[in-house]
This record gives C-alpha cells, structure tokens and sequence, in this order.
C-alpha cells in the first residue's frame, strides 16, 4: 500500500494565512511565507495553497507570493484560486507550483480541465471540490463556497476524472474547521474514482486522520489547517502515531 500523504493547507487572504469555520468566520493566522518553511522542516509530504478569495472577486492569483512560498519550499506545492484558463496554470507552474489546483474555473468552463491536463499532464491536474448537503443531496459549491451551482457530488467528481483530473481533493463544507472528524460519509461517495482523493475538513485530533485512512484505506492523503497552524498536532507525532497504529506512512 502507497504511504498516506499528510498534507498542510494554506488559506491565503489579504496577503495572510487564514482560517475559519464551515466557510465563515476567517481568522488571521500568520505569513504564508513563514509557515511553509515551517511546514517544509516539519515533515509535511506536500503543501497546498489557496487564494481563497481571488475567484469570488474575480483577479488572478497573486503569483508573487506564490514564489515567495515555492523558494521555502522542497515538497509538492500545489496552487489554487482564480485559475480560469490555460495561461493562468502556466503563470502558476512557472513561479514554482508542481501542481495547479483548479475549482470555480473548471465549473464554470470544464473543457479547461481537458486543455490543462492536454498540455501540463493530468498529475499536474487537481479538481477541487467545495461540497455541502443540500437536503438529501450533496451540492458542489462554487466561489469559495458562496454560491450552489446544484451539481451532484458524485457526477462532477466522475466527469472532472473523465475529463482529465490526475487528483480530487473533496472538501467539505459541512465539518470544515469543526474538528470533530473528516466527513467519512461524504468521502465514500467518490469511492470508485480511479485517482488519488485527498481528504479536507474536519480533523480536530490525530484520531481524524487514524479513522480517516482505517475505515476508508482508498484515500490517499488528509489535508488539514488548524490543528497544525495553532501547533495543537505536530505532522511528525502524527506521523508518528500513524505509523504505531499500522497506517503506511513516510517518516
């Protein structure tokens, strides 16, 4: 079995590392710049950056800052927000990113999907979705979880692989910043995807991550946000833990 992947997430606004709760309720953390050398010397196997606003207020990413991150850096760096076309994951990739992580874009133009993975390789494709119960129903989220765009968690999910996504990373909005647990239900929906998954929302302890990859050993990475910014869980007891409890991991 491949080793799970732990995986820090920078939430980037106004410049800063933030954080918030279901979506709401953002919180100044600390500079991106500093915390991914912090996150680089701590053991995290990959990075993920967010410009959480760019795609609601409709800018490109900010890519200077992206290059700050990138020279801390010597893990993975995967980059999203206000990623609409072809040119904007090249801007991306060239100011350090290993992989451009496309949402609002790709719903509101999926063939860009199609074009990305064409001309980048799919492995450089990563479909996030922002996903939240509507009902019975499980709703794909657009503009950083502002607006419903009434697509089914699963027929999205399926069409972005089909199309030429190399990696899914599902949030969910419902146990983001709770930390009460990653949402297991919400997660094995997309259980017949052919593709990584990473895990996002909800981890609030190291049991999370043990339950995470126990009761669903497809996924292949959980990504979290507070527990390791406000230092409350180290990546490397976690590992650590992982490991004792028989969970493949690199340490």
């Amino acid at each position: 079995m491949l080793a799970k992947r732990i995986i820090p997430c920078l939430d980037i606004r106004d410049g800063r590392v933030v954080k918030g709760k279901n979506f709401q309720g953002i919180r100044d953390v600390e500079d991106p710049v500093v915390m991914a050398a912090f996150y680089n010397e701590s053991g995290a196997d990959e990075l993920v950056f967010y410009d959480i606003t760019a795609s609601a207020e409709g800018r490109k990413l900010f890519t200077e800052m992206v290059s700050d991150v990138a020279r801390e850096v010597f893990i993975p760096l995967t980059v999203g927000g206000g990623i609409n076309t072809a040119a904007d994951f090249e801007r991306v990739l060239t100011h350090g990113a290993d992989k451009v992580s496309v949402n609002s874009g790709a719903l509101k133009n999926p063939s860009l999907i199609d074009e990305a993975a064409r001309i980048y390789g799919d492995q450089c494709v990563v479909l996030s979705i922002d996903c939240h119960r509507v009902g019975n129903e499980y709703h794909v989220f657009s503009k950083g979880g502002r607006e419903d765009t009434g697509r089914e968690l699963l027929s999205w999910a399926r069409e972005g692989v089909e199309r030429g996504a190399g990696e899914i990373v599902l949030n969910s909005m419902d146990t983001d910043g709770v930390r009460q647990g990653f949402d297991l239900e919400m997660l094995s929906l997309i259980s017949e995807l052919k593709v990584p998954v990473i895990a996002s929302g909800g981890a609030g302890c190291m049991e999370d991550f043990y339950r995470l990859f126990e009761d669903l050993p497809w996924v292949s990475a959980g990504l979290a946000a507070s527990i390791f910014h406000y230092r409350e869980v180290a990546v490397s007891d976690l590992k650590k833990y992982l490991a004792g409890k028989g969970i493949p991991v690199r340490i």
